[in-house]
């Protein structure tokens, strides 16, 4: 049996000075995916410079355990919800409650903002995503596909928060 490790979660700070490990982090928790999913991972796509702009227009948090980052969750604020991306918790740290505690954070903002629901979108591909974020209230609303795509390579998970 794992034993359970004391970890905290904090908002990411506008002088925030860490976002090479944030980006390692999301690189090692997405790596999995390689191979798996198609079209690849929009993970590869970020850079240090990426992740700063991307604080920018939303809200991110970070787990921390002794100051070592062991996951990250970034939300955009919408009219009416928050949109969810780049959930990403360290593989020797996941089953922890980590990616709950991080999502929890979220639906605490999103629930201080007047907001309603929570959204993301997760690849067709990923069984056992769509089984975690279940869990976690969220249910299908649609599936869809990325560009060039003739059949769906996302789907599209919706909570109502209260």
């Amino acid at each position: 049996m794992k034993q359970t490790v004391p970890f905290s979660i904090t908002r990411i700070p506008a002088d925030f000075d860490r976002w090479a490990d944030v980006l390692a982090l999301i690189m090692q928790a997405f790596a999995s995916m390689d191979g798996v999913i198609d079209p690849p991972s929009s993970a590869h796509l970020l850079t240090v410079d990426t992740l700063r702009d991307k604080a920018r227009r939303e809200a991110g948090f970070v787990a921390l355990n002794d100051g070592s980052i062991v996951g990250c969750v970034f939300a955009l604020e919408r009219e009416d919800d928050f949109y969810v991306g780049k959930l990403a918790v360290a593989p020797d740290w996941q089953g922890q409650g980590i990616g709950r505690q991080l999502m929890r954070a979220v639906e605490c903002l999103a629930l201080d903002r007047g907001k309603a629901a929570l959204e993301l979108q997760t690849r067709i591909e990923l069984i056992t995503n769509h089984a975690a974020f279940a869990c976690l209230g969220f249910h299908e609303t649609e599936q869809t596909a990325h560009e060039g795509y003739a059949r769906p390579t996302s789907i599209t998970m919706r909570k109502t928060i209260s």
